[in-house]
């Protein structure tokens, strides 16, 4: 029987309301010691609280009941006038009372991991939908916490364990005379699964972007209007402007909202050859940076030349200072012209690539479904290759089927589990 905790659910601080929660096989009686008694589960009812004969506030208290409640266990939640007086009178009262003890970060949700509430990928979906800062970022947090990855897994392994067990069967039959050649069967599963989870692998990476932020470099030679363009995005001036090349030595990063997506947006040294050795440094830095970001936007001068810059298919092109005279489709940070139609087409550019966004979303999800379809490639070699052996194949289907296992929590998960938790509040 697991021990009952309380906590804080709500925000500390004055609000409107506070909720307190309590779990666990006492929850009931530390409702009692209240005063509070026959509460009808799931019905909120309003009551005083009591101890000691003292009135300590007039809440809406509401139980949930062992396997109706976020935890699993029995579950009293206290929605309190959200003084602080209130809220540490109440707290103060619960850890007086026997069998009651304070909550740990993330204890409410762990044992609805424990008992079979959520998976492990549910509990990294709720971790994530706490951390949106975007609608992207909670749009597919939600999919996660709803259980979308479970579901797929779900399907999977009922697949892997049919496929083991027409294997199996070979074997434990292997001086008798089998029905059937199970090998057609086997390879259909086996093929069909290894495109899913190429598909998932390829998903993932654009999902991982979604949950961590889309990277916008903004590249080009010295003094053409990247750090002012990158003030005039980010609202403040993020970035300092001078007219003397080279004054932008590092990557300035600047987090943004743009249409719903999160974007960090990089600017960086002016691309050029320099004596300086700290400014070489900063110009190699940006070379790099550039290349591992999702987007580029080179910023140009009338007379320079896109191709002498590394940018790939896809990137933006821009001229500035056309406050100065120039191209009418350019930009001027200084009047703010062309700024909206450029802001438009990077959110029109990522949101293509958002699409292609799958529900694995982060390094952990990736790994295991790489290394459940490197097993089943393996099965598929054993049973079609010149040296075919139904004993190794299987062996490979039983460690693919163990990889979507640990990708749920079901095995294999308890050095994740401190690491998971450490990112929840009390409350939660």
């Amino acid at each position: 029987m697991s021990d009952t905790v309380f906590a804080l659910a709500t925000a500390r601080g004055k609000a409107g309301v506070a909720i307190v929660r309590i779990s666990g096989p006492f929850a009931l009686r530390a409702a009692l010691g209240f005063g509070v008694d026959g509460l009808i589960p799931r019905r909120a009812s309003l009551r005083q609280l009591r101890r000691d004969g003292e009135i300590l506030d007039q809440a809406v208290v509401v139980f949930f009941p062992k396997g109706q409640s976020f935890t699993g266990d029995d579950v009293v939640e206290l929605n309190l006038h959200g003084s602080t007086a209130t809220i540490s009178a109440v707290l103060r009262c619960l850890g007086d009372m026997e069998g009651v003890r304070p909550a740990e970060a993330g204890a409410f949700t762990r044992r609805a991991l424990e008992n079979g509430v959520l998976d492990l990928t549910q509990v990294e979906g709720l971790a994530d939908l706490i951390d949106a800062e975007t609608e992207a970022q909670r749009r597919q947090a939600q999919k996660v916490l709803s259980g979308a990855i479970g579901l797929r897994a779900a399907e999977w392994r009922k697949d892997l364990i049919r496929a083991a067990a027409l294997i199996e069967a070979t074997i434990d039959f292997a001086d008798e005379e089998v029905p059937q050649d199970v090998t057609p069967e086997v390879g259909a599963i086996v093929d069909r699964l290894v495109a899913a989870f190429a598909r998932e692998i390829e998903g993932s990476r654009v999902a991982e972007r979604i949950r961590e932020g889309f990277e916008v470099a903004i590249i080009g030679a010295p003094n053409v209007g990247k750090s002012s363009l990158l003030n005039v995005l980010a609202g403040r001036d993020a970035a300092i402007t001078s007219a003397v090349a080279g004054t932008t030595r590092d990557v300035i990063e600047v987090r943004m909202d743009i249409g719903g997506l999160p974007v960090t947006l990089l600017d960086t040294a002016g691309l050029r050859e320099t004596d300086d050795e700290v400014e070489r440094i900063g110009v190699a830095r940006a070379k790099d940076r550039a290349v591992q970001a999702d987007l580029r936007v080179l910023v140009l001068e009338q007379g320079d030349r896109a191709e002498d810059y590394p940018i790939l298919s896809g990137d933006i092109v821009v001229y500035s200072k056309v406050d100065h005279g120039g191209r009418a489709d350019g930009i001027s940070s200084k009047t703010g012209f062309g700024v909206d139609r450029l802001i438009e087409t990077i959110q029109r550019l990522l949101s293509q690539r958002a699409l292609g966004g799958g529900v694995m979303v982060r390094e952990r999800h990736r790994k295991a479904l790489i290394e459940a379809k490197g097993s089943l490639e393996s099965a598929r070699n054993w049973l079609y290759g010149d040296m075919g052996s139904v004993e190794l194949a299987a062996a490979d289907v039983r460690s693919a089927l163990h990889q979507l296992e640990s990708l749920v929590g079901i095995i294999g998960v308890e050095t994740l589990l401190d690491e998971i938790f450490a990112s929840f509040c009390i409350g939660k």
